[in-house]
């Protein structure tokens, strides 16, 4: 039996326009995320892909229906302990690498660590070892501009692990690259899954991506359309 790490049920998300007029972006979506597995989530622009990205990850909350990350129903939590839940749980990539451009690569993938509790030292020795496995233990002192936009990602990834999360919401995290950055990133995410038994979530529309999936999701209109495994 496949554990289930992470389940939406019935979300329902709407926004309203400039001209006040309500749009349901999403309607009754109800998913189950396999641990271990890397999960993808396609569909056309507008189809309502990045806003089930931040209601699985706590960044948003639904009008109606409910997340379980592991049984716990994340939307009863707090504001406050949501966010510590978030940090400790789900690490987050999104196209942007939004590093922070006055620290250094090592020091952006220790940050969260330090918010997280940890110590100076003890942070930076675990980002030291992130940033080895993602390929940039030479680069680890060069600020963002010094990065190329492959690098920066390969940062974001590190990042986004650093708290040891049980599962990393990715949104679009080659949509900014060129095939041989993007190839790079792609390894390190199979890679992730494999040695380390890490549990992703990715909206993407890059094709060499969607086939090293283990499950697709299709979205359409604000509803999942079809699933493949």
């Amino acid at each position: 039996m496949q554990e289930i790490i992470l389940k939406a049920d019935e979300l329902v998300k709407t926004y309203q326009n400039s001209k006040k007029i309500t749009l349901e972006v999403l309607k009754n979506i109800s998913l189950e995320i396999e641990a271990n597995k890397i999960s993808i989530i396609i569909g056309a622009s507008g189809a309502g892909k990045s806003t089930l990205l931040h209601l699985l990850g706590g960044l948003d909350r639904p009008d109606k229906g409910e997340v379980y990350f592991e049984n716990q129903n994340i939307f009863k939590l707090s504001d406050e302990k949501l966010a510590k839940f978030r940090n400790k749980n789900i690490g987050f990539v999104f196209q942007f690498h939004h590093l922070l451009p006055e620290f250094t690569a090592i020091e952006n993938v220790a940050i969260p660590q330090m918010i997280h509790g940890n110590s100076l030292s003890k942070s930076l020795k675990r980002a030291n070892e992130l940033l080895e496995t993602v390929g940039l233990s030479d680069r680890i002192d060069h600020k963002p501009a010094e990065l190329s936009g492959g690098e920066q990602q390969r940062v974001a990834v590190a990042r986004a692990l650093v708290n040891d999360p049980s599962i990393v919401l990715a949104d679009e995290p080659t949509g900014n690259l060129d095939s041989a950055n993007s190839e790079q990133v792609h390894k390190i995410i199979v890679d992730l899954r494999d040695k380390f038994k890490k549990t992703f979530v990715i909206v993407t529309h890059n094709i060499e991506l969607v086939k090293l999936a283990d499950k697709v999701y299709e979205m359409k209109d604000g509803s999942i359309f079809k699933k493949q495994s």
